[in-house]
């Protein structure tokens, strides 16, 4: 891992910033290139317009996860780092809560669905959450709890991990989620081949990431622990596991009424 890979005279240029930067180009231009492939240009142009707009959403909404509901013991004590996001410490849960704020905000105002949107692109924002977790990894942040034993990562002095727990090796939690979210692009894809009802994709992709981010949460060294020894991360996955399951059931009903309104009487 490298947490700086030059400087510019005293400028560093991050690993975390590259990699963050090219996470958003490499999911954008999958979402892109989807929805030409599957000839939805009007939804293909509203994109390049929110492009800007849901970048600045999901880093308001994924640093304020990060600050107020994850690490506000930390923040409360070093008030100018909260907006030091070149630092690490971005949230992928509130980032697409942020997203999805300004998402709402734009169909609405261009009369457009939400849903198509948000299926379109489901695939782009997990592969771009995985490239996110090469960028904690390089950043020495997200990182797991003591192995216990004489595996694991150890990480190099000035990176949080290091400062947390000294020369202890940790459990790859963020190399694991990264993987994981791997494993769940290539499913998305494939359930791509498959007639689905709007919006389900979407509710997919995000119901299996927080269930596997509940999970590897256990291994987790670097959020404080609260009610049942969870994190806010495995309360946040909760809460959506549960609003998914909600919004799809409302989803079926709804098209179900919709497709009735249509027969003929």
């Amino acid at each position: 891992m490298l947490q700086y890979l030059a400087f510019i005279g005293s400028f560093p240029i991050r690993s975390y910033s590259i990699l963050f930067v090219l996470a958003i180009i490499l999911g954008y231009g999958v979402t892109l290139t989807l929805a030409k492939l599957q000839k939805k240009h009007e939804l293909a142009n509203h994109l390049t317009n929110l492009l800007i707009p849901m970048m600045i959403g999901a880093i308001v909404g994924s640093r304020f996860w990060q600050v107020f509901l994850f690490d506000w013991g930390y923040y409360s004590q070093h008030l100018g780092e909260i907006i030091a996001i070149w630092h690490g410490g971005l949230s992928i849960q509130g980032g697409i809560v942020g997203a999805v704020i300004v998402a709402i905000w734009y169909v609405r105002k261009h009369k457009i669905s939400f849903w198509k949107l948000a299926d379109l692109c489901a695939p782009g924002l997990i592969l771009g959450q995985s490239i996110g977790r090469d960028a904690n990894l390089m950043n020495g942040d997200a990182f797991g709890d003591p192995t216990g034993g004489n595996w694991g990562i150890l990480y190099p002095e000035g990176t949080i991990a290091r400062d947390t727990y000294g020369d202890k090796p940790l459990y790859p939690a963020e190399v694991w989620e990264g993987q994981m979210d791997i494993i769940i692009f290539a499913l998305i894809m494939i359930l791509l081949q498959r007639k689905m009802k709007r919006g389900y994709l979407f509710l997919i992709t995000n119901a299996i990431y927080n269930a596997g981010r509940f999970m590897l949460e256990m291994l987790r060294g670097d959020t404080p622990k609260y009610l049942f020894q969870w994190t806010t991360a495995q309360w946040t996955a909760v809460g959506v596991i549960i609003l998914c399951i909600l919004a799809g059931i409302y989803l079926h009903y709804n098209d179900k009424k919709r497709s009735e309104a249509d027969l003929p009487n």
